[in-house]
């Protein structure tokens, strides 16, 4: 017989322009068939957004301040800050489906051995996705064609969507403040970071995918253009390239999975549809992701030629 367990839920803020989503994201967990025993706001160095946040939310959740900035600070404090078994985190921009924590715990009541759990991620577009095929749904962080879509062990959850096991996080330091987004800086992969050093410390397997737990993400249309995908894979390769550097090959095993695929399956069967059905979109879409994979590759070599330079000297 399961267990039932407490559960925070963690959403991290930092922008006036998402208050509004913010709001609703609130509601959406208040409003769960699970109510979560803990709501914690984190909002990052902006003093304007948290006193406008305490006016309006409500007396049962706690709002918090991050000083150091980052997204990983932020998620720190709500761990540090938290009591509850399970620690979960949901973007701000995001709307838990009613059943989502219920779905989301089912792994860590049913055993000991989960350390951690994610679920889908599915854009809701606030406007026309244009060319951005499905296999790149990662840039903006949705979950993506290739990733699992059966319930199983992932290496990492995407950040959206996920929880872990409070005790375990803590002890291994929380999310890595080397890695995360942090301002206008190219930094990303604070939970690819977290799942790979949990894996070191426990063995594999112990993070899940719950594909029923899910959650839509509000994507404007100003997360959709040629610039901010460059910008994107510029600051994954990079990240990768580091994880690379302390982690090893663990660190790029479903990486390269992922674009064997997309170079023999995505971009013909794109191509092949934009020839037959005369459709540029699709067009684009082959483009956009032989762009990603240039991209991404020319920032992780770039960066590891820098770091095998640095350790020569």
């Amino acid at each position: 017989m399961s267990e039932r367990m407490s559960v925070a839920v963690v959403v991290c803020a930092a922008s006036h322009e998402r208050e509004g989503l913010l709001r609703a994201c609130v509601r959406s967990l208040l409003d769960g068939e699970r109510a979560p025993d803990e709501i914690l706001v984190v909002v990052d160095q902006n003093p304007a957004l948290e006193a406008s946040v305490a006016c309006w939310l409500p007396a049962s959740v706690r709002l918090l301040r991050s000083e150091a900035g980052g997204i990983s600070s932020s998620r720190n404090a709500g761990v540090a800050a938290a009591g509850s078994d399970v620690v979960a985190f949901v973007d701000d921009d995001a709307i838990a489906e009613p059943d989502w924590l219920v779905r989301l715990m089912q792994p860590f009541e049913a055993s000991s051995e989960v350390l951690g759990a994610g679920g889908e991620v599915v854009p809701e577009w606030d406007g026309s996705r244009r060319w951005l095929p499905d296999e790149l749904l990662w840039v903006v962080g949705c979950t993506y064609a290739g990733h699992r879509d059966d319930a199983g062990p992932i290496r990492n959850p995407i950040g959206c969507n996920m929880a872990f096991r409070r005790p375990e996080l803590a002890a291994a330091g929380g999310f890595s403040t080397k890695f995360g987004k942090r301002g206008h800086t190219l930094n990303t992969c604070d939970e690819t970071e977290v799942g790979l050093r949990l894996e070191r410390a426990y063995g594999p397997g112990r993070i899940r995918f719950v594909p029923a737990a899910r959650v839509w993400h509000r994507i404007p249309a100003t997360r959709i253009g040629w610039r901010k995908l460059v910008a994107r894979c510029a600051s994954e390769g990079l990240s990768k390239a580091r994880l690379r550097q302390s982690y090893g090959e663990v660190a790029l095993g479903a990486e390269r999975e992922y674009a064997w695929r997309l170079v023999t399956r995505a971009v013909p069967r794109l191509v092949a549809r934009g020839a037959v059905r005369r459709e540029p979109r699709s067009v684009l879409g082959a483009g956009a992701i032989l762009l990603s994979l240039a991209v991404t590759g020319a920032a992780y070599a770039g960066a590891t030629a820098r770091a095998r330079l640095g350790m020569a000297r």
